[in-house]
This record gives structure tokens, C-alpha cells and sequence, in this order.
């Protein structure tokens, strides 16, 4: 406390006030003077008791911060109820409060990180494994030209897949990491089924899949590319769980409030537990296929909400899965 410069000078004032006051005093009357002595002393006692109970405020204030940053758990800075104190324990309390937060958005953005790391090694082990064998049979010398071509499409398919799911999760990223800018811009729905559903049409022409489309000339105001991905994962999802000879149909309605896209499909649908768990990541359900990843309908959900948009998912009336995608005009 004594080492406080201004607490020092404002000591060695009182002390000569008072022994000025006390001469005083002394010449004028003895009583006097020492009434004067007294006074002066006490004030000086007064003063230093007060500088002694702050100084052990802002000791304790100083503690309080050493444990905040020891990353200490719990944030302990005790209320002041004097003037300037208050006000500096107020903001320091601000601030740790604020670097708390903060200490804490990096450890769960370190903590998502290496989940994701560990995703993308586990999604990947399959395809590389598949890989790896079909590599050692192609090293076959007399290996007949019909597996060959085989195993070379396998190969194909096996590295496309590894394509896509490092391109999904790095587009999830982009959008956890809110690095992503929408460019919107008014389209109709038309325009967006046709693009959604173009790298489709082989597969599920493959399968006999029937596709149809009734839109009623509705439009929307979204990003064109991201809103497309986020159609067709929907689109590739519904591909997958309708069987041979079954039909996705695609609906889409404008009214003064929102645009409304609903897809529907001929599968099974969705078990009753399954429905809160659709748009998770790396979640599969039980009719999901050998191949299925997980995080298409996760990536579709986020690239919607963060345009606005909501998507839901439910069993459509008469069998099937449905999807409903809406895009508000206002925020109601």
C-alpha cells in the first residue's frame, strides 16, 4: 500500500496540515491546539484505513483476475461499492466474462474440429480400403479384360465418393466457420428443379424411378448454387430409398408470405424414432444404403437455414418420405 506514490504524498499532507494547524492552534490556545492535534491525526488514521480497505479490494480483485487467467472455471470478481472502484471492477467483470466466452468458443471450435478430423478419417476408411484391394487385383497379369473394366468402374466409384465427401464437409465447414456469401437472386422454381435434378436423371432412369414436377410458376429469391446443392441432396436421398419402378414427385407453391418446395418419394419412409435424428450428421437409418454417408441432408439443412429457409421431414400420406423446404419473403 505504501508503495502507491499518490497514497504517500497524500500522507505527508495530512501529517503537515495537521502539524501547521496544531501550531496553530498551540499559539492560540493549548486546548486549542491539541483539539486541532487530535483532529488532525484522527482524519489522517481515517485516511489511511481507507486507502488500506481499498488497496485489499483491489488486491483481492487483482487474485480474482490471476484465476480467470489460470483458466480457472468459475469467474470470481466480488461487487465494489465505491465510486471508481466499482466502475473498474464492473468492466474488468466485463472483460473476463468476455475472454471466458471467447476461451470457450475456441475449445469447442478445437473440439468440432477433431470430430470432424475423425469423421472424415472413418467415412474415408471405407472407400480407401476398397481401394487398396481393387489396385492389388488390377496388379494381376492375367487378370481377364471384363473384371478388369469392372474393377477400374469400382475404382471410379470408390474415388468419386471420396471426391464428394470431401467436398460436403468442406462446404460444411465453410458454413460452421460463416464463411460462406449468399449471392440471392430471384429464380423460379422451375429453373432450380431442373438444376437440382439433372445429375439425377441417369440413376433414376437406371431404376425406373417416374419423375414429375408441378411448380405453378412460383419463384424465389435464394443463392442460386448452394440452394441447387441443398435440392439435390434431398433429391440424390430420395433417388436412393425409392425402389425400382417407384416415382419422386416435386411440388412448389408461392403465396404472399413464403415459396414452398415439397418432395416426395415411394420408399419406405422414416421409422417413428428415426424422424428427430433425419438431418443430423453422419446419421444413417436403418433403410439407409452401403454407401450412405450421412451428411447430405445435414449440409441441406444448414445451406436452407442459413438463407432463412426452414426444411422439415416427415411420412407422406399413403407411404413414402416427404420433405418440405420453405423460403420466407418476410420475417414475420
Amino acid at each position: 500500500m505504501f508503495r502507491n506514490k499518490e497514497l504517500k504524498t497524500e500522507i505527508i499532507i495530512d501529517a503537515a496540515a495537521t502539524a501547521v494547524l496544531a501550531a496553530v492552534g498551540f499559539f492560540v490556545h493549548p486546548l486549542a491546539g491539541a483539539l486541532l492535534l487530535l483532529l488532525g491525526v484522527g482524519l489522517t488514521a481515517l485516511h489511511l484505513l481507507h486507502g488500506r480497505r481499498r488497496y485489499a479490494k483491489i488486491d483481492a480483485l487483482s487474485k480474482s483476475i490471476d484465476r480467470v487467467l489460470h483458466e480457472q472455471d468459475r469467474i470470481l470478481i466480488a461487487d465494489s461499492d465505491e465510486g471508481e472502484l466499482a466502475v473498474l471492477t464492473s468492466e474488468i467483470r466485463k472483460m473476463t466474462v468476455r475472454l471466458k466466452e471467447q476461451s470457450d468458443r475456441l475449445a469447442a471450435e478445437k473440439q468440432l474440429l477433431s470430430d470432424a478430423i475423425a469423421d472424415l478419417f472413418h467415412q474415408m476408411r471405407t472407400p480407401l480400403t476398397a481401394m487398396n484391394l481393387l489396385v492389388s487385383m488390377l496388379a494381376e497379369e492375367d487378370l481377364p479384360d471384363e473384371k478388369r473394366l469392372r474393377y477400374l468402374r469400382e475404382l471410379k466409384t470408390q474415388m468419386e465418393r471420396i471426391r464428394w465427401i470431401a467436398e460436403t464437409l468442406l462446404k460444411l465447414s465453410k458454413l460452421d466457420a460463416q464463411t460462406v456469401r449468399f449471392a440471392p437472386e430471384t429464380l423460379t422454381a422451375a429453373e432450380l428443379i431442373d438444376a437440382a435434378v439433372e445429375p439425377l436423371r441417369v440413376p433414376m432412369e437406371l431404376k425406373g424411378i417416374a419423375f414429375s414436377t408441378a411448380d405453378n410458376g412460383a419463384a424465389l429469391h435464394v443463392d442460386r448454387a448452394w440452394t441447387v446443392e441443398a435440392l439435390a441432396n434431398i433429391l440424390k436421398n430420395a433417388t436412393e430409398h425409392t425402389p425400382a419402378g417407384g416415382s419422386v414427385r416435386v411440388e412448389a407453391e408461392e403465396t404472399a408470405l413464403y415459396t414452398r418446395i415439397t418432395v416426395r418419394d415411394t420408399g419406405a419412409g422414416f421409422a417413428p424414432d428415426e424422424l428427430g435424428h433425419v438431418f443430423e450428421r453422419f446419421w444413417r437409418g436403418r433403410q439407409a444404403s452401403n454407401d450412405s454417408i450421412g451428411i447430405g441432408l445435414a449440409l441441406s439443412r444448414q445451406i436452407i437455414a442459413e438463407q432463412g429457409g426452414t426444411v422439415t421431414a416427415k411420412n407422406a400420406d399413403g407411404g413414402g418420405a416427404q420433405f418440405v423446404i420453405t423460403f420466407y419473403k418476410t420475417v414475420l
